[in-house]
């Protein structure tokens, strides 16, 4: 291919976009290692992108003018997150938008969330969640108990719910809401229409519906009855614009099952890379255990988080299992992305993978060392797991947060060891999971004993 002339678009696009669907990260390295970077990746219904995976493009890409970047659409994620969501907003609206939910994210109110997400994962490690008690002799589903901790943190933290029925009842919803939006449904557009009830995109319009009645009852329940907290919600419903109004029901509806959706499903994800990595590399799971064994089993959550090394842990998996691998931005007007001039209406994208491993920045790019986050900072365009620019996730800071404290909690408790399937071999093939690409099954692990010095406290 001549470099000059461009990078060309592969003919062929279904076949690449099922490879790419089908292993992510396989198919970007082997694209950039065939016809160097940037390349083109064109998705059925959706068009060509021009991907990139270097610290260069990175910066391009992430410094462009603002007022030329939109959300790119048609957008796979819609019908999960809502026309209104953050995600999806454009020009204003977006900085409006961010700035009504931002304070709801702010660092300082994010400590506040230690207690609540300690207390979650030891009711899971108790058997009150989605797995059984965590007794030596038992196997667990790291995923299916990630979601669960990560799922009623988030429902704390957005809507106060601390009923146990209430939260049975959202927990069900939200579970059939994002198993009903399957792989094909993300990735093949025109597979979102009806069949008389039967279709998959039948199920999942019932779903969303069920989700978003039990969200519109709690808005309606705190505007009329003028109940107040200390959620997420509460804050939200006493926000206000520049111009003194308040969020709509409808979009706030919108806004609130984004956090639901991008807020438990990416930071469970994590979780179950974290602990698969960990099990899988002995010396670093010991010094990990020294340093929270130094820390003791008493430790403040919010002062827990800030352990250097369980930082650089946490920090090493989202380098290598970032949960949302790409970023894409769609043109308004002309750009030139790593030389290669665009137009508007073509949209670019930046593929985590790739830069979290650039050759000239990551030495030893598939290696798992978390040391590397100790011995020198990375900047925005080199490690960007939350993405970057003016539309960087807004709950990274609580992502950060949880994922350190849950981590902490459970190795703190409990001696694991992946069962046989695990515990060698090949790492697990990501896959989309509706927002978020993890392991594409449940990875599982024994539970060997329960720590010594906090055995009682469970």
């Amino acid at each position: 291919m001549s470099r000059q002339a461009g990078p060309r678009v592969p003919r062929w696009a279904a076949v690449h976009a099922l490879w790419a669907g089908a292993d992510f990260e396989r198919y970007f390295r082997w694209r950039r290692d065939r016809e160097g970077d940037p390349f083109f990746v064109r998705f059925p219904g959706f068009g060509a992108v021009l991907f990139t995976g270097t610290n260069s493009g990175a910066r391009e890409l992430f410094r462009a003018p603002i007022d030329i970047l939109r959300p790119p659409h048609p957008n796979p994620i819609e019908p999960l997150v809502g026309s209104a969501s953050l995600i999806l907003a454009e020009d204003g609206r977006h900085r409006r938008e961010r700035t009504l939910l931002a304070p709801a994210f702010h660092r300082d109110r994010i400590r506040r969330y230690g207690s609540i997400i300690r207390d979650a994962t030891l009711d899971e490690l108790r058997g009150h969640g989605s797995t059984p008690p965590w007794r030596p002799g038992t196997r667990v589903d790291a995923r299916a108990a990630a979601r669960s901790i990560t799922l009623r943190v988030i429902l704390t933290a957005v809507f106060g719910v601390d009923d146990p029925a209430r939260r049975a009842e959202y927990t069900a919803a939200v579970g059939a809401f994002l198993t009903a939006f399957s792989g094909p449904l993300l990735l093949v557009p025109a597979l979102r229409h009806g069949a008389f009830g039967y279709a998959p995109w039948d199920r999942f319009v019932a779903a969303r519906a069920r989700l978003d009645e039990l969200i519109s009852a709690d808005i309606a329940r705190r505007r009329g009855a003028g109940e107040t907290g200390a959620d997420i919600l509460d804050m939200l419903l006493h926000s206000r614009y520049e111009d003194g109004t308040a969020i709509s029901d409808d979009d706030l509806r919108d806004q609130l099952r984004t956090l639901l959706v991008a807020g438990h499903e990416t930071t469970a994800t994590s979780l179950v890379w974290a602990l698969f990595r960990l099990h899988r590399q002995p010396h670093t799971l010991r010094r990990l255990r020294a340093e929270l064994d130094d820390a003791g089993p008493g430790f403040d959550p919010g002062e827990q988080a800030r352990l250097p090394y369980l930082d650089a842990v946490c920090q090493e998996t989202l380098r290598l299992h970032p949960p949302v691998p790409i970023v894409l931005r769609r043109l308004t007007g002309p750009f030139a992305l790593r030389g290669v001039d665009l137009a508007a209406g073509d949209t670019m994208g930046i593929s985590l993978p790739l830069l979290h491993s650039d050759p000239e920045v990551w030495a030893e790019p598939e290696r798992f060392r978390p040391e590397r986050f100790l011995e020198r900072r990375y900047g925005p365009f080199e490690f960007a797991p939350y993405g970057g620019g003016h539309r960087r996730c807004v709950g990274a800071s609580l992502a950060d947060h949880e994922l350190r404290i849950v981590l902490a909690t459970l190795l703190t408790h409990v001696v694991l060891a992946p069962s046989p399937r695990y515990a060698r071999g090949r790492i697990p093939v990501a896959v989309p999971h509706n927002i978020a690409t993890g392991p594409h099954a449940g990875i599982t692990f024994d539970v060997v004993s329960e720590c010594p010095r906090t055995a009682t406290r469970m």
